[in-house]
């Protein structure tokens, strides 16, 4: 597939990078409580990984969270969402959602569609044992 470019997760990211190291510095108790929360909220369970960022990238699009849903489309992409999957679940988000949904849908597809398409993203399957190597 041809998709037209776009920078939209990888903006946001950036965009996001400095400011919240500086705050990371300044609570880290509080990060690092939220990295806790994050990584037992989305551990392998009777949920996959891959379903869990897809439920976390529908609420950041009901939440119109430019920040989560560029995280989660990243996250969701590196444990193998498909555009077809991605898709259905912003489906639902703009169900749930109405006039917002259809803004923010937009948003997160574009976010999961460059990540998709970027080159070089390894799968966080690759990216886990080359941590743990």
């Amino acid at each position: 597939m041809n998709h037209r470019s776009t920078a939209y997760g990888s903006t946001v990211r950036e965009a996001l990078r400095e400011p919240a190291r500086e705050l990371r510095r300044a609570i880290p108790q509080v990060y690092e409580g939220y990295r806790q929360l994050h990584d037992a909220a989305l551990a392998e369970g009777a949920l996959d990984v891959k379903t869990k960022e897809l439920i976390a990238l529908a609420i950041a699009v009901t939440r119109e969270c430019d920040g989560c849903i560029a995280a989660h489309a990243h996250a969701a992409v590196r444990h193998g969402v498909t555009l077809q999957e991605a898709a259905e679940a912003i489906g639902v988000a703009i169900l749930m959602n109405g006039g917002p949904g259809t803004v923010y849908g937009p948003r997160a597809y574009a976010a999961v569609r460059e990540f998709h398409d970027g080159a070089g993203l390894e799968p966080a399957a690759a990216v886990h044992a080359a941590q743990h190597a």
